[in-house]
């Protein structure tokens, strides 16, 4: 109740200095929440302070996964090398720039140093910490091999969101490309044509029917603009906060973006390196088939393949071989069933899905790089449309100012 109680009050870094048992200056920094805790969590590491300085604690910035890959390959390079845990911890927390990780990893070493354990100290922080990482965490407990499972926990992580990445630089680059013509098109709309417009009045001829096509669209943009941005500004607003909250929309949109061209089969086999990748790494950590299944169909990052992953575990449970059930769920290619079954077969499926996650992630890889450069000529040519009808549209009266004078 102590270590609960200390989390209300204000969070303070302190920064010591003092000598331990040998004699040898040391420094570092504990959080906590006043000097005595700090003297009395020095002397129980043997060491006499001489010296402590408070500082506030900065808010630092949001963790992201990419920190927690980091701490974790962090840990596991210190575990491996005999570094003691909470030492472990107290190196990696000061040699984080971002104040939230440290205080993060401050807060659970404080746990891990009242008794608690590892796994246990990382469930209390679902939002950093999901079920597949405490489930590794407490199988290499279990088994005396943590520094191994966090070696490979941070392998994991590290594919996970180096495939991420590339699915949303894949994605963002046509998207951020339809915004900038927008917003382009939009300053045209407003501020151009109707000063083409001022000159095209004094004409007093007949107008071509692109560009009078091309003046109505400025005059709603003109009078209705504060309408066109709030209504796309809320809708996008909205569209997300439905997306994120409804789980029918939620599969809605899942379903949607497998079946899209091009960018549907990118996220297929992104979500198909994802699971094998996953499973493979619950496998090799020792963890029963049904209950790696728990975890493994929320890490694909589709409700479609999560859905999947449910009925695939009601099969396993009443006795159904993994690859017969994957075959049930009509969601996974023919390539990876057979590596599967071959897996099964010879007792090594962990190894067999670890290859075919190897394969996909290679094959997302030469699909982003193929679609980097397919999209730029596609985008181009879709600029030079819009922008070149918009200036052709505009400059057709023009050249039909000699019939007139």
């Amino acid at each position: 109740m102590a270590t609960i109680a200390s989390r209300d009050i204000k969070d303070f870094v302190f920064e010591w200095e003092g000598k331990d048992r040998s004699g040898k200056v040391v420094r570092g920094e504990v959080r906590a929440s006043g000097e005595n805790q700090v003297k009395a969590t020095l002397r129980r590491q043997g060491v006499l302070p001489t010296k402590i300085k408070k500082r506030r604690a900065s808010g630092g910035k949001k963790i992201k996964p990419k920190d927690i890959a980091l701490f974790t390959r962090q840990m596991a390079t210190m575990m491996k090398a005999g570094v003691p845990l909470l030492q472990s911890f107290d190196i990696v927390g000061r040699g984080n720039t971002n104040a939230s990780v440290t205080k993060l990893l401050n807060d659970i070493r404080a746990d891990v140093e009242t008794g608690t354990s590892l796994n246990a100290a990382f469930r209390k922080y679902p939002m950093y910490f999901d079920s597949l990482y405490c489930n590794l965490v407490e199988a290499g407990e279990a088994a005396g091999i943590l520094e191994a499972l966090l070696d490979r926990l941070a392998t994991y992580m590290e594919k996970t969101e180096a495939i991420k990445s590339k699915i949303r630089s894949a994605l963002m680059y046509p998207i951020s490309v339809l915004v900038v013509a927008f917003v382009v098109v939009t300053v045209i709309m407003i501020f151009v044509i109707p000063a083409f417009k001022e000159v095209f009045t004094s004409f007093g001829a007949d107008l071509p029917a692109p560009t009078l096509l091309v003046m109505a669209i400025s005059e709603f943009f003109v009078a209705y603009w504060w309408l066109i941005f709030g209504a796309i500004g809320g809708g996008f607003y909205f569209f997300m906060q439905a997306w994120k909250r409804s789980e029918k929309m939620q599969r809605t949109m899942d379903r949607f973006l497998l079946k899209m061209p091009i960018f549907g089969a990118l996220i297929e086999k992104s979500c198909v390196a994802r699971w094998t990748r996953t499973l493979s790494t619950m496998f090799a950590a020792g963890v029963p088939l049904v209950e790696a299944l728990d975890s493994v169909g929320g890490a694909s990052g589709n409700s479609v393949y999560a859905v999947a992953t449910d009925r695939i575990q009601q099969e396993v449970s009443t006795g159904t071989s993994l690859t017969a059930a994957m075959g049930n769920a009509n969601v996974f290619p023919s390539m990876v069933l057979q590596m599967c079954a071959i897996g099964e077969e010879s007792g090594s499926i962990d190894h067999m899905l670890g290859k075919a996650a190897d394969f996909y992630e290679a094959e997302v890889d030469e699909m982003v790089a193929g679609l980097s450069s397919l999209m730029e000529p596609i985008i181009i040519v879709f600029l030079g449309t819009l922008i070149g009808g918009i200036v052709v549209s505009m400059y057709l009266p023009i050249f039909k100012l000699g019939q007139v004078v």
